[in-house]
């Protein structure tokens, strides 16, 4: 139990994601805040380390994992994969939710404040996710797929404009950092999305998508930030250590 307590709160999620139900239930950030320990979590949190791992333990001992093993996939269709289902996701997700907070805020707004300030937030996320996502699509994720390749052809790799891989993963991982704290304002601001007593059908559901699309977005920042990001790390290493 004592070495579990060094270990990170990204990698127990890596290996089995239905762990993230218990870091989620602690307000434990395992996505964007991943690399943290379980002691300096628990530190920081006041929360007693050796429940939180028994918690952990009844589920890692519940029975073989029916979620998908990521930790496992090649990095070049782990790329294809979050582009394809969480990038594609957000597209389409703010699409639908732009319009619905902006009726929110014309409907409502005037017994519910609080919806101009989700609704900028929103709105502020949708614009810097877009760029984010171009970002991986178009310079960050074809490099991953290249190394990847040759790696399989055992050919040599050569050097991206960005130096190393690290300069652009920092730069993501900082932008995840950014929309982690905007929707833990969201949240907030929402009372965990419940709508209030007089919400209409628009409301109630408004609310709900907004909560699925945080917990995507949880998802698509731990697939990136705890499996796939590590990993091509490790894999330029390689190439470096051969020249």
């Amino acid at each position: 139990m004592e070495n579990l307590k060094n270990k990170t709160i990204g990698s127990f999620v890596a290996e089995d994601f239905r762990t993230a139900a218990v870091f989620s239930k602690y307000k434990i950030d395992f996505c964007c805040k991943g690399n943290r320990t379980v002691t300096e979590v628990c530190e920081k949190q006041n929360i007693d380390a050796d429940t939180l791992l028994e918690n952990v333990y009844e589920v890692l001992k519940s029975g073989s994992s029916e979620s998908t093993d990521f930790n496992s996939w090649p990095l070049d269709l782990l790329a294809d994969y979050i582009e394809k289902t969480h990038h594609r996701y957000v597209e389409e997700k703010t699409n639908v939710l732009l319009p619905f907070l902006d009726k929110l805020c014309k409907v409502h707004g005037a017994n519910h404040p609080e919806l101009f300030r989700i609704n900028e937030l929103f709105i502020g996320c949708a614009g810097e996710l877009s760029q984010h996502m171009k970002k991986e699509e178009l310079v960050l994720f074809p490099f991953i797929k290249r190394m990847v390749k040759t790696k399989e052809s055992d050919g040599v790799l050569s050097q991206p404009s960005f130096g190393t891989i690290s300069n652009p993963i920092e730069m993501m991982m900082h932008e995840h950092d950014n929309e982690g704290e905007r929707f833990r304002e969201i949240a907030a601001l929402t009372d965990n999305y419940t709508s209030p007593a007089d919400a209409c059908t628009t409301y109630r559901v408004t609310f709900a998508m907004l909560k699925e699309f945080e917990e995507d977005l949880h998802k698509h920042i731990h697939l990136e930030n705890n499996i796939l990001f590590p990993k091509a790390v490790l894999l330029e290493k390689e190439f470096v250590e051969v020249e």
